[in-house]
């Protein structure tokens, strides 16, 4: 039997790379390409930046809602024989993720040459995720065991399926910016990152489709099923140790029979841990540090900066029902007292900013995730064939002294393979597009206000096909949908 559930990414990262979220404030959702913006959410994605904001107290706080959907369409042999498929190889599985409060929060004090900077974030997970059906590797587990009794007189299967993934990352970065001159400013700080996730993963309601004597389909109970079969296997050696103490059995008969018995026996036994179903509860918490430098340089129109964040080195401690090992390799990730790899991988950003005129900004952008040299769960890193890159470009116009507008786009391409895929985690590549307002209730006081949408590309998973006609007998076709509103406020002093 074979039963993935590796639910370490269920929660929806909305934008960023495979553990990250970059979505750090509503002005990213009106204009992803903030990497060389001079602005209070730099203390994010331009912290060195920051330093050339006016002297004061500068805070902000954003509110985002992200929803999600993930939908993975699986195709299996085994699905054939499965009550509520009609027959049908392949069946969709649709996974909701919401997370209706990503908070965040800026806070930066200038003075002189000095800037003082807090940021408190979600920068990885941030919700829940349901599939309220299960997924394919739920079903063609139970598949496989209906398949596995067809020499006992099974001929299919029915089952419920369930999948629940709560994850937050919670940052928070403390730094400091120098301004060098009118032109150079650094950035040195520190992120610390506090994980908490749970999961539950639960098949139960295991039926076996049997055929009666009036050749009517009926379905009972797995463990039912289990006790009747290991019960009428013991009748059978019952009787063949009584036919050969009558002599009807040879030496040579006995021992055929009851070797038959012992690997009959030998089959069912494996199964009998699951003839109440599958049902994993996992609490997962772990922490981790990194260290984050900047850069920034301006001269005339032009404004360049730079940031990399270090690897957080992250090990998730189980604390799950889960109190011994299982044949079941996946989920071993969540036996209780066990350690898991997931490090937040490094990331380098660089970006620009242009002032065409002095109410008029473009901007753009190049991130880099160094997904290769992050440790994650039994070195699944390793199956990338890259990290990822994403390319960003926006524009701002100041319409009023009080008003303003942006826009921008994102583009995310991941390094992916097909062992890395898998139906309880994966991403694709996709393009995002964010717009927004910006309003001056004050002098002192600021509103923002956004959307933000991700549109992604399909992702085909072939694992086996037909030698003769090469469509497609295993295999998985994946995509998702993202959508973002957020709104915030920001207080200068």
């Amino acid at each position: 039997m074979s039963l993935a559930i590796a639910l370490s990414t269920l929660a929806p990262a909305t934008a960023g790379g495979i553990y990250t979220n970059t979505n750090q404030s509503v002005d990213f959702l009106k204009n992803p390409a903030r990497d060389a913006a001079i602005g209070l959410d730099g203390v994010y994605s331009n912290p060195a930046g920051v330093a050339f904001m006016p002297e004061g107290f500068h805070i902000a706080f954003n509110w985002q809602m992200a929803h999600q959907t993930r939908t993975i369409e699986s195709t299996h042999p085994y699905f054939a024989l499965g009550k509520q498929n009609d027959g049908n190889t392949t069946k969709t599985f649709r996974g909701e993720a919401d997370a209706r409060v990503i908070p965040s929060l800026q806070a930066a004090y200038n003075k002189g040459k000095w800037s003082i900077q807090f940021n408190f974030s979600i920068p990885s997970g941030g919700g829940v995720c349901v599939y309220n059906n299960g997924l394919g590797s739920f079903e063609s587990a139970v598949g496989m065991i209906a398949k596995e009794l067809e020499p006992l007189g099974a001929k299919g299967y029915d089952c419920d399926a369930f999948m629940r993934g709560r994850q937050y990352f919670f940052g928070f970065q403390l730094g400091t910016a120098y301004k060098v001159n009118d032109h150079w400013s650094v950035y040195g700080g520190l992120r610390l990152l506090y994980g908490d996730a749970s999961y539950k993963a639960r098949i139960n309601n295991i039926r076996v489709k049997m055929i009666d004597s009036a050749n009517e389909p009926y379905y009972i109970d797995f463990d039912q099923f289990l006790n009747n079969a290991i019960d009428d296997i013991n009748k059978k050696v019952g009787q063949a140790e009584l036919a050969a103490s009558l002599g009807i059995y040879t030496p040579e008969q006995y021992a055929a029979a009851k070797a038959q018995a012992d690997a009959a026996l030998g089959q069912l036994q494996p199964l009998q841990k699951y003839s109440q179903g599958v049902n994993l509860m996992s609490i997962q918490t772990g922490f981790g540090l990194a260290p984050i430098i900047g850069i920034d340089y301006k001269v005339s129109n032009f404004n360049f900066a730079a940031k990399y964040e270090f690897r957080t080195r992250m090990r998730m401690k189980n604390h799950s029902t889960l109190d011994k090992a299982l044949e079941i390799d996946a989920v071993n990730k969540y036996k209780d007292g066990s350690y898991v790899d997931e490090d937040s991988p490094a990331l380098l950003t660089v970006g620009a900013e242009w002032s065409v005129l002095p109410n008029v900004r473009v901007n753009a952008g190049y991130h880099h995730y160094f997904d290769k040299q992050a440790q994650w769960y039994k070195d699944s890193q390793k199956k990338l064939h890259g990290g990822t890159n994403e390319y960003l470009a926006g524009a701002e116009w100041d319409i009023t002294d009080k008003f303003s507008i942006s826009a921008g786009g994102q583009i995310t391409r991941y390094r992916l393979s097909d062992e890395f895929m898998n139906d309880m985690s994966f991403v694709v590549n996709s393009y995002s597009v964010g717009f927004g307002l910006s309003y001056k209730v004050t002098d002192k006081v600021k509103v923002n206000a956004a959307y933000f949408q991700t549109n992604y590309d399909d992702y085909n998973k072939v694992t086996q096909r037909d030698p003769d006609t090469n469509a497609v007998v295993i295999g998985d076709k994946f995509t998702r949908t993202n959508q973002v509103v957020g709104l915030g406020v920001q207080v200068d002093l």
